[in-house]
């Protein structure tokens, strides 16, 4: 029978083929729809504000009630996905995701889009760590930035879709259809039930080695077609014995200053993506008074901006390494944020211009994260520790609309909005060169030691930073 380390070695001896890349291509749709449902509410609240005549407390609690559901989500679903496998998982968000961003087309009240926003965040908050997982555990060692990079660069794409899609659907069409438009992911569960198996990965390190092997047997033979692959590279060392991790496990020895650091990394980062970008739209209508036509296009203008350097950075990501780019992009977006707090009164048109330098400089954290934080952890805790990780990023995203409706009712000045994302960044650009952790190039079994025998034990904390 196979080994652990012999499934990880073959894993990383196969080639990139269209069998990865189909992987990509559907998990990505998924990923499309779950950045894209998560923003459309930011498209549709120019509408809802003045036909619910919302305040701006009703705002943000509108806002935060889909990331209440994701920080639920992101927890739920990591465990989910070390118990009963990712695809299990996957499935069970996007079918979550779906359905119930079909309900909330049909909304009749404030409170009933409250709801179902919550449950629709369930799902979201599940799915793109799967996704995200999944692909990392069958990525080869060489270039794996670049290969989940480019794959998690439809995040941002689907930020932008949101706002193109919102741009002509909700004047034309109407709020509802950004909802309808958004249940998109549930044809995708037909391809991941037909072509995309369990990860070997997973399979392996539960035991379940034969199924492993019969899974990884299908992936080479569709890669090969027939022909003979190179010999696996040897393994690192031999793995413990199966275990199933628990959430204390993430904060034994090594794993607990990685832990709070990227928790405080993603809580950051998304604090300035969802606190920034979604209220955007709505700080352009209620407090620079534009048309709801200009200002979901100054949204969109940011939104461009910042796929284009997520784009940039996927290409790069193995060139420069984790930790210069999430050092660099969250001190970036600090310094532009300043600038536009201490400009004090800006035209429009400068809003415009520094928050998208500002949501350009993010964007390569909010990429760079999902890769980063899927290495920082051994198989066993590999979901549970990108879902819980995930889980304080949909923390920020519910706390940062909440505190923008807060600060512009208390205060009145939309300086201290800015104030506050540019403290965040400055807080980010230090946890990462303080204690950032270095993962280009390395086996995934290299960074995070497969010890987790040691973890589940606690014996751990003997293992070297």
């Amino acid at each position: 029978m196979a080994t652990y380390e012999e499934i990880v070695a073959r894993i990383d001896r196969l080639p990139i083929s269209r069998w990865h890349n189909f992987v990509r291509v559907v998990l990505g749709f998924c990923t499309f729809f779950d950045f894209y449902d998560a923003a459309a509410i930011a498209y549709v609240l120019p509408v809802v504000i003045g036909m619910w005549h919302l305040s701006p407390g009703e705002i943000g609690l509108l806002l935060s009630s889909g990331f209440a559901g994701q920080l639920v989500g992101s927890a739920f679903f990591g465990w989910i996905g070390e118990r009963y496998g990712r695809i299990f998982a996957l499935n069970f968000s996007i079918l979550l995701v779906s359905l119930f961003g079909l309900l909330c087309a049909f909304a009749w009240s404030y409170p009933a889009l409250i709801v179902l926003r919550l449950i629709q965040g369930i799902g979201i908050g599940g799915e793109a760590p799967m996704a995200v997982t999944y692909v990392n555990e069958i990525s080869k060692t060489e270039r794996r930035g670049r290969f989940v990079g480019v794959f998690q660069l439809l995040s941002p794409v689907g930020l932008v879709g949101a706002a193109i899609i919102g741009v002509w659907v909700v004047p034309h069409l109407g709020w509802q259809w950004m909802f309808i438009i958004g249940a998109a992911p549930a044809f995708a569960m037909i391809f991941i039930r037909r072509s995309i198996p369990e990860s070997p990965r997973w399979l392996a390190r539960h035991g379940r080695l034969a199924e492993a092997d019969q899974v990884l047997q299908r992936i080479e033979a569709k890669i090969s077609g027939g022909l003979t692959l190179a010999t696996p590279a040897a393994p690192l060392a031999p793995a413990q014995e199966p275990v199933r991790a628990k959430i204390r496990d993430l904060f034994h020895g090594m794993y607990l200053t990685r832990t709070i650091s990227v928790w405080l990394l993603w809580f950051c980062a998304h604090s300035i993506i969802y606190g920034l970008i979604i209220w955007l739209p709505s700080l352009f209508r209620t407090v620079y008074k534009l048309p709801v036509e200009q200002s979901l296009q100054y949204s969109l203008l940011a939104n461009i901006a910042a796929l284009a350097m997520a784009a940039l950075v996927a290409l790069v990501i193995d060139h420069v390494g984790r930790r210069p780019v999430l050092f660099l992009s969250y001190a970036g977006a600090a310094i532009a944020l300043l600038a536009l707090w201490a400009l004090k009164t800006p035209s429009p048109v400068t809003v415009m211009l520094l928050t998208a330098l500002g949501s350009t400089s993010i964007s390569a954290a909010g990429l760079a994260l999902w890769i980063y934080a899927s290495e920082v952890y051994p198989t066993p805790m590999r979901s549970l520790g990108t879902g819980a990780a995930s889980a304080w990023g949909r923390a920020a995203a519910i706390a940062a609309p909440m505190m923008v409706g807060f600060l512009l009712s208390a205060t009145n000045n939309v300086g201290n909005v800015f104030l506050m994302f540019a403290a965040a960044g400055l807080v980010g650009a230090a946890v990462m060169f303080l204690f950032g952790v270095e993962t280009t190039g390395k086996l995934l079994e290299e960074i995070s030691p497969d010890i987790d025998a040691a973890v589940s034990s606690g014996k751990l904390s003997a293992v070297p930073r």
